[in-house]
């Protein structure tokens, strides 16, 4: 058995749960930390943010696209308050991470010492877990148990806080062989299965909803089964996507606020509405009286406190999303809802999704980074109009590709989840969809990417304005924009090859499509700043409280503003 230091364990344990990637900033009270991880460099690679929020998206979007523990460092005091708004965005998305902190020494805890925060009483809201580790003798538990809370369950981030004096103490050490994640079964009930199957053979009109649940419980196989058998039109959430094909004949787009019509009008009009893996956001139900008011709900979902919490439903099966599907599929026969997929299909026809061609837009652009990366890219996003475009103009055949702050709705997260995911999949084109609002929050990260020379592609939709706010303004607050204007002399190109990044101004597709080739081909970060008008809209949309089925476009607009 070792004698090792507190440090040295922390980098074992990590070792031992297979983590090759941290992400993170030094300081003081991490320092012990950080002069191990220089000296076990071979075994660890650590990727140095510009700041610590960089950090803990990084780790978010590494765990997203990998499927592994993201993982990252901070020191005491404002580095860890730092990570708070990347644990907050993981936990609203149910993202396994596992963020490790240092603070002062335990005789100096609770006295306002130098760079002290309680910054285990300050996640305690926003963490599956969390640890302030006082005995060095329990570190390496505490850590085990951490990474097991991570991806047990519900996934979620775990907080572990050592004190400095802690990293520095020696304790005996034992290596251990991780105990591996079991899906959660023993809840599942055969009664429950039942009366699904029964629910499901007795439907005319079902219609499949798929939530960021699929994706976590990488069940995308027995979705697919699972649809086949029913023959249902599927939607999706945002968390979703690319649980089911987005280019599938049955895929009938995303639900909700900003949903396709034929989604939300076939959820209106659908006397079953399966619910997979989904929390059932306000954003996703609209008018919780009017929703799916003609269906009766099955709800299957790993946490039982989601049952019931938003939507009252029909039933529920809780429990693993992949094993429940499992069950379901060994028992149900092949259905048939031709008339039902017929009735969706000229929905889908007389509702698609349109933009306006004779000028550069986000759809535009999305539609041609698809066209050039045969929708075989890692697409990320920041937060507001250029997400949701993102999200209805790529077609997403695979899970963990589309990486996205759902929840919390973080502006600012896109650029280091792109580094993440690219750290974690260096074989795959990865892009960030930025406006110029969340471009500028976190564009310090473009230091991380050219120190590093990763290769990622950072598009900024351009309107010069916080677009979706200014949306808002102008539906429902007379077009009074009230600080949404960023018509300001920041030039975006300079910037980037400041930070060291090879940056484009484009206005026009052509320039796009030049511009975009260029970036597919470099070996370091790429910024094209794209510049489109002030004034573009994301359609449909469905007003904050209204039902879904009363989702409109401009054209719906114009003609209601003639009447």
């Amino acid at each position: 058995m070792k004698q090792l230091t507190g440090s040295q364990i922390v980098l074992e344990c990590l070792k031992e749960q297979g983590v090759d990637t941290v992400f993170g900033y030094p300081g003081g009270s991490i320092l012990n930390i950080y002069d191990e991880l220089y000296k076990q460099k071979d075994s660890i690679t650590h990727i140095l943010t510009s700041h610590e929020q960089g950090a803990s998206h990084a780790a978010d979007g590494y765990a997203r696209s990998t499927g592994k523990v993201g993982v990252c460092f901070a020191t005491s005091g404002p580095g860890a308050t730092n990570i708070v708004t990347g644990i907050a965005t993981a936990h609203m998305d149910s993202i396994p991470m596992v963020a490790i902190t240092c603070n002062v020494g335990v005789s100096l805890l609770g006295k306002d010492s130098f760079q002290e925060v309680d910054i285990s009483g300050v996640t305690i809201p926003i963490t599956k877990h969390n640890f302030i580790v006082k005995d060095v003798e329990d570190l390496a538990d505490t850590l085990r148990r951490a990474f097991r809370i991570a991806t047990t369950g519900r996934k979620g981030p775990v907080l572990v806080d050592i004190p400095k004096d802690v990293t520095a103490a020696i304790t005996s050490y034992q290596p251990q062989v991780p105990s591996k994640v079991t899906r959660i079964i023993d809840g599942i009930k055969e009664l429950d299965i039942k009366e699904a199957i029964d629910l499901i053979d007795a439907s005319e009109k079902p219609f499949i909803l798929v939530g960021g649940g699929a994706v976590s419980a990488d069940a995308s196989d027995e979705l697919r089964e699972f649809v086949d058998k029913v023959q249902a039109p599927v939607c999706d959430t945002l968390m979703g996507k690319g649980a089911f094909d987005g280019t599938d004949p049955l895929y009938t787009g995303m639900l909700g606020m900003h949903g396709t019509k034929t989604s939300n009008i076939g959820v209106s009009n659908c006397d079953l509405l399966i619910a997979i893996g989904t929390r059932f956001s306000d954003r996703v139900f609209g008018n919780p009286d009017n929703f799916a008011k003609n269906a009766k709900i099955l709800h299957i979902d790993i946490d039982p406190a989601e049952i019931n919490k938003n939507i009252k439903v029909y039933t529920s099966i809780v429990g693993d999303v992949k094993a429940i599907l499992t069950m379901l599929n060994r028992r149900l026969k092949k259905l048939n809802h031709s008339e039902w997929i017929e009735e969706t299909k000229k929905n889908k026809e007389k509702y698609p999704l349109t933009y306006d061609r004779s000028v550069l837009s986000c759809p535009q652009i999305m539609e041609e980074i698809y066209k050039k990366t045969v929708g075989d890219a890692i697409i990320t996003t920041e937060v507001g109009q250029h997400q949701m475009w993102a999200a209805q103009f790529y077609s997403y055949h695979k899970p963990r590709t589309f990486i996205t702050s759902g929840g919390l709705g973080t502006m600012g997260y896109g650029l280091g989840a792109c580094i993440g995911a690219k750290i974690g999949n260096p074989d795959k084109t990865v892009i960030n969809i930025a406006g110029d609002g969340c471009f500028r929050m976190n564009m310090n990260e473009l230091a991380t990417a050219s120190r590093y020379e990763i290769p990622i592609i950072e598009i900024i939709i351009n309107n010069s304005v916080l677009g979706m706010v200014r949306q808002w303004q102008n539906l429902f607050y007379e077009e009074r924009y009230s600080y949404t204007t960023l018509k300001d002399k920041v030039d975006y190109v300079k910037v980037s090859e400041g930070l060291g990044a090879v940056a484009y101004r484009v206005t026009n597709i052509n320039e796009f499509i030049k511009a975009f080739e260029d970036a597919l081909n470099a070996k370091g970060p790429v910024v094209i700043d794209c510049h489109i008008d002030s004034d573009d809209k994301v359609w449909p949309m469905v007003n904050p409280g209204g039902s879904i089925e009363d989702a409109y476009s401009q054209e719906d607009l114009n003609k209601k503003e003639k009447n």
